[in-house]
C-alpha cells in the first residue's frame, strides 16, 4: 500500500495554525515542486464550515498568487482544518507563512469574493464571506507559525 505523507503526520502533537513544508519532489530535469500544509485550525478540535472553507479557497487561490510565484494549486483538506498548496520551485516556510498572514489580513478587509457565480463556480450557493473573515481573524489572533511542533 502506498504511503501518504499526511497520513504519516501525528495530528495529535501539531500546534496549529502553521505552515509546514510537507515535501519536495524533483523530476529528472531537476525542476522542483513543493507541497505545503497550510493548517489553520487545530486537528480534531475544530473544523471550518463548508461555506467558510469554500470562500477561503477562492480568496486564497487569488490572493496567495499575488504574493507567491509559481502556485499550481490550493486545495482544501478533507478534514477542513486547512489547505494544501502545491508550488513550483523551492520556497522557505517562513516566506510562505508571511504571505499567508498577509493574505488573511486581506481576507478580513475584503468585501469581494472572486468567482462566485454559477458560471465560475461548481457550488456558487455555498459561500460565506462573513464566516471566512471570522475564521481568518481567529487564525491571525493565534499567529501563524512555521513550526507545527512548537510548544
Amino acid at each position: 500500500m502506498a504511503k501518504v505523507e499526511s497520513f504519516e503526520l501525528d495530528h495529535t502533537i501539531v500546534k496549529a495554525p502553521y505552515v509546514r513544508l510537507a515535501g519536495t519532489e524533483r523530476n529528472e530535469k531537476g525542476s522542483a515542486i513543493q507541497k505545503y500544509d497550510l493548517r489553520l485550525l487545530q486537528p480534531n478540535e475544530d473544523a471550518l464550515p463548508t461555506a467558510a472553507v469554500h470562500t477561503l479557497e477562492h480568496l486564497l487561490a487569488t490572493y496567495l498568487r499575488d504574493e507567491l510565484n509559481g502556485i499550481i494549486d490550493i486545495s482544501p483538506m478533507g478534514c477542513r482544518t486547512g489547505f494544501y498548496m502545491i508550488i513550483w520551485d523551492e520556497h522557505d516556510p517562513k516566506d510562505v507563512a508571511a504571505a499567508l498572514t498577509k493574505v488573511l489580513h486581506k481576507v478580513v478587509e475584503t468585501d469581494f469574493v472572486p468567482a462566485v457565480s454559477a458560471l465560475e463556480c461548481g457550488n456558487y450557493k455555498d459561500h460565506s464571506l462573513f464566516s471566512a473573515q471570522e475564521y481568518a481573524k481567529i487564525v491571525l489572533r493565534a499567529g501563524i507559525g512555521d513550526d507545527p511542533f512548537r510548544t
